[in-house]
């Protein structure tokens, strides 16, 4: 079983991540540690030297190349990974894409407090970051709600979700 687990910067990816891995007993991976080290460079350093496009190339042949390496395996995706390359369609043809739907507030609170590590965000007054949350979440959702599973963080539970998982 693959699960990809995507949703907006901030939404709990990586911590959702290790939990599924854990009571499903499959390895987790994090598609921004992978990057960075297979690019020895983090990610702020690789927007800074190369630029987005050649961010989201790499983001794209990595998310590839672990696909076609792991049979099980709970990968957290970057919050643009689904949004380019038909990376979406790729993640539902591979395994089971589950979208971390997490509330405004509760984003808004979890980059504001961390937006110094996030290349695109660290730049941004109080007032550009709120209004970039709601510009890039709105843009991206079209791509989230093509997710096959869907954890709505003020509705449902992750042994919920692991429950509907291992009954697929």
């Amino acid at each position: 079983m693959r699960i990809y687990l995507i949703g907006f910067m901030g939404a709990g990816k990586t911590h959702t991540g290790k939990i599924l891995s854990k009571k499903l007993n499959i390895p987790f991976f994090d598609l921004d540690d992978l990057i960075e080290s297979n690019e020895q460079k983090t990610i702020p350093e690789i927007f800074d030297l190369e630029g987005e496009e050649y961010f989201r190339t790499v983001e794209r042949d990595l998310l590839h190349e672990v696909t076609e390496a792991k049979e099980a395996m709970v990968l957290s995706c970057g919050g643009g990974a689904p949004c380019f390359f038909n990376n979406i369609d790729y993640m539902n043809q591979n395994g089971i894409t589950l979208w971390i739907d997490t509330p405004y507030d509760v984003l808004l609170g979890r980059l504001r407090a961390g937006k110094n590590k996030r290349p695109l965000l660290r730049d941004l007054t109080d007032d550009q970051l709120k209004a970039y949350i709601l510009k890039k979440s709105a843009d991206r959702r079209i791509f989230y709600e093509r997710a096959k599973l869907k954890l709505d963080q003020k509705e449902t539970t992750i042994d919920e979700i692991i429950k509907t998982l291992t009954n697929e």
